[in-house]
């Protein structure tokens, strides 16, 4: 008799056919535009009325059919209908993951609203500016979030109407209890509104890793062709039941994840927040078929204890973005997971690619025969003016094979092409910043996405860094991730945050790392690997070992304080140690040793 992850195994060898894969996606988005009133609400209605009582949305805290999804969204577009919501109009949306939160994006614009998906995680002035940049006609708040939206009122200049949903706040008006007064019947045709594929459907922030965050553009047409270009990719079925711990804030944790599993009659499980701990309990409890991932979540499995049920399970693929190549193989290993589908996109950008063949380490590549319908260029990039260089004719130049540079792709607001449409953020002075004009000829326009990369001479796409995150030192161009992925190959190292940090009388910034370690580590050897993995100029000239690494919603490394705080010991309890060249060696850096480096006596 086979083993679940053998029959996973050869069911995944079946479905992930590379070419197979592109023409499912293809097939399955291709009728979108024909349909413009066929809006993602409306595929869930239709899968509520041929099978309702078929479970959707499981979690701790509800679970929900096709049927209670439906109607449970029928109540919020009531309720939205009953507030005098205007199409277009925005209501802000603060709640935790649950099945809920579905529910009540889909209601409210399936009768032409608009939702803003707020970051559960800010409080504040920034929760505020997001907030304000937006101008929303109603707040809906959880109310396990409602000292978090108390601590932000001080600093809100938007007059909205608050919600609460749940027991423990008298201040605000209950939506949960409001709710119950509409009906859950299908909408009538005086109660629908004239939405269409090409209306704004949701708000949702970019992470704010450059200043505060801004509030993408996502229209009904992207929300049905990433649902169901992902489907097609993945060839989910009614079968299928994904697991899902990202934020549902988020374009992949909210829309994609959840969305492509059950517009073919699949399940979502869904858990509030990531455990490392109970993970596999999870994913054997529910019997899921499929992960998706984000940033670092797959090192922290691997970095965890043995668990006795991380290989009983039936999944069949893992889908995500950001697992580094040193993590790939050990992870698909010692987990058995039969396929990793790694892709790329951006929530506010107009691209995506997807590595369908499992190749280590590369986000994808664009197979000929689809490079019409998916622009997408490297250009040349001058790391000073972090601007890409042109040449002496105005125009932007093309990277060779493996050459560094910045990924672009080209900008159409009217085409149906994949690969063309920007919808840009609520403020157009900041999607006018991520435009770039008269890239290789006169008038044309392409999407800027803020990410180096470089592609093989078998057309695959490799991440290098965010620009921003790439420093020179020494005349040359650092980059941070795979600096980062060379020190995490040193035993006992388990996490490596990498960053530039400036020092006086230096041009550029040196480099330094945060460490997470296993145990004590080997100094001199660590040193002697550095050295012989790295150029002088690409080893770090200090680091500092943590408890643990802190991370972001999504599971990305935050550096902004570790690059505050740089190399100065009074600035941190971590212990700091400096690659002295003189003594050729690591060296605890103390006052006396900082004050040295900051007045230049210490030869770097």
């Amino acid at each position: 008799m086979s083993s679940p992850s053998h029959i996973a195994d050869e069911a995944a060898g079946k479905r992930m056919s590379p070419v197979k894969a592109w023409m499912r996606a293809l097939a399955s988005t291709a009728p979108i535009t024909l349909n413009p009133t066929r809006v993602f609400p409306v595929v869930i209605e239709e899968l509520a009325e041929r099978s309702g009582a078929t479970s959707a949305l499981l979690s701790e805290r509800e679970c929900m059919t096709f049927r209670d999804l439906a109607e449970r969204s029928n109540r919020y577009a009531r309720w939205a209908l009953t507030q005098g919501l205007v199409k277009g109009e925005v209501v802000c949306l603060f709640m935790p993951n649950r099945p809920e939160y579905l529910a009540a994006w889909m209601g409210i614009t399936r009768v032409g609203g608009v939702v803003a998906l707020l970051n559960t995680n800010l409080v504040g002035a920034a929760l505020a500016h997001c907030m304000d940049i937006v101008a929303p006609k109603h707040i809906i708040v959880a109310s396990e979030l409602i000292e978090a939206f108390a601590n932000t009122q001080l600093y809100l200049k938007t007059k909205a109407k608050v919600w609460v949903h749940g027991e423990g706040c008298s201040e605000f008006l209950r939506i949960d209890s409001e709710l119950e007064r509409h009906s859950s019947d299908k909408l009538t045709e005086e109660e629908r509104r004239p939405v269409t594929i090409n209306d704004r459907a949701l708000l949702i922030y970019t992470s704010g890793t450059t200043g505060l965050p801004k509030a993408a553009n996502v229209s009904h047409y992207r929300v049905m062709l990433w649902t169901h270009w992902f489907a097609g990719m993945l060839d989910m079925r009614s079968s299928d039941r994904i697991f899902n711990c990202l934020p549902m804030y988020h374009s992949v944790g909210g829309v994609v994840a959840l969305g492509a599993v059950l517009i073919n009659g699949g399940s979502a499980v869904i858990r509030e927040k990531f455990s490392v701990t109970q993970f596999w309990d999870d994913i054997v409890r529910w019997n899921c078929t499929l992960v998706q991932y984000i940033g670092e979540l797959c090192r922290y499995l691997l970095n965890s204890a043995p668990h006795p049920r991380e290989r009983d399970h039936n999944i069949r693929a893992c889908c995500g973005n950001g697992l580094r190549p040193d993590v790939w193989n050990d992870f698909k290993t010692r987990f058995q997971i039969p396929q990793i589908l790694e892709f790329y996109a951006a929530t506010e950008g107009n691209v995506s690619i997807y590595n369908v063949e499992g190749k280590r380490g590369a986000i994808g590549r664009i197979p000929p025969f689809l490079a019409h319908r998916f622009p997408l260029a490297l250009v040349t990039f001058d790391f000073v003016k972090e601007m890409p260089i042109r040449d002496e004719r105005g125009f932007c130049v093309r990277c060779t094979t493996n050459e560094v540079g910045e990924a672009i792709s080209k900008v159409s607001s009217n085409s149906p092409e994949f690969g063309s449409r920007f919808e840009g953020y609520s403020d157009q002075k900041e999607t006018e910043k991520k435009i770039l004009r008269d890239v290789f000829e006169k008038g044309d326009a392409w999407f800027r996405t803020g990410d180096l990369m470089r592609q093989d001479k078998g057309g695959y796409f490799y991440f290098v860094d965010r620009i921003g995150d790439t420093f020179r030192w020494k005349g040359e161009n650092v980059a941070t991730s795979e600096v980062s992925e060379i020190i995490t190959a040193f035993p006992g190292i388990k996490e490596a945050n990498v960053y530039g940090v400036e020092v006086p009388r230096r041009d550029g910034r040196a480099g330094m790392a945060a460490l997470v370690v296993s145990d004590r580590i080997d100094l001199t050897a660590f040193r002697d690997y550095l050295v012989k993995t790295l150029p002088g100029y690409a080893q770090p000239l200090f680091f500092r070992v943590c408890e643990k690494m802190e991370i972001t919603a999504t599971f990305k490394q935050k550096k902004a304080e570790l690059v505050q705080s740089a190399y100065n010991p009074s600035k941190t309890d971590d212990p700091i140690y400096f690659n002295d060249p003189k003594q050729g060696a690591f060296v605890r850096l103390d006052k006396i040793v900082y004050e040295r480096i900051q007045s230049g006596q210490v030869p770097i």
